[in-house]
């Protein structure tokens, strides 16, 4: 896994996905494609997985797939990873009220699944703008 980011700035964008019911690879299969993780890895954001599968198994997912997250969680860790990665926006992606319970008391911001898929532009727009920024 990458380093956690040393530099002065904060990354701008914080991403999490939960895996099972989410990411096309789980079980059962979710709404969103593997793109869209490799989308936000090239817009620059910090991402990873914050899930009920073992450390392992997720660390497993993101190697068969040819990606380097910057962290693997458990979803009640949530908080952990938010305060080693400083972001402008936490936004974290699942498919339960679960997900959505343990994103918010860890200050995250919460997407269903199905929402974010309906959304071809979803990632990009996370990104905070040039205007927001001022």
């Amino acid at each position: 896994m990458p380093t956690d980011p040393h530099s002065p700035e904060m990354s701008a964008v914080l991403l999490s996905f939960d895996v099972d019911g989410t990411l096309e690879d789980g079980d059962p299969p979710g709404p969103l494609s593997i793109h869209i993780v490799r989308r936000a890895v090239a817009l620059g954001y910090v991402v990873g997985s914050a899930s009920d599968r073992t450390l392992r198994d997720q660390t497993n997912l993101w190697e068969q797939r040819g990606i380097e997250p910057h962290f693997v969680s458990h979803k009640h860790t949530l908080d952990g990873i938010a305060a080693r990665f400083p972001a402008a926006r936490r936004v974290h992606v699942g498919d339960t009220n679960v997900d959505d319970y343990y994103a918010r008391l860890a200050g995250f911001e919460f997407v269903f699944a199905v929402a974010a898929s309906e959304d071809p532009d979803w990632v990009d727009s996370l990104a905070p703008s040039a205007e927001t920024a001022l």
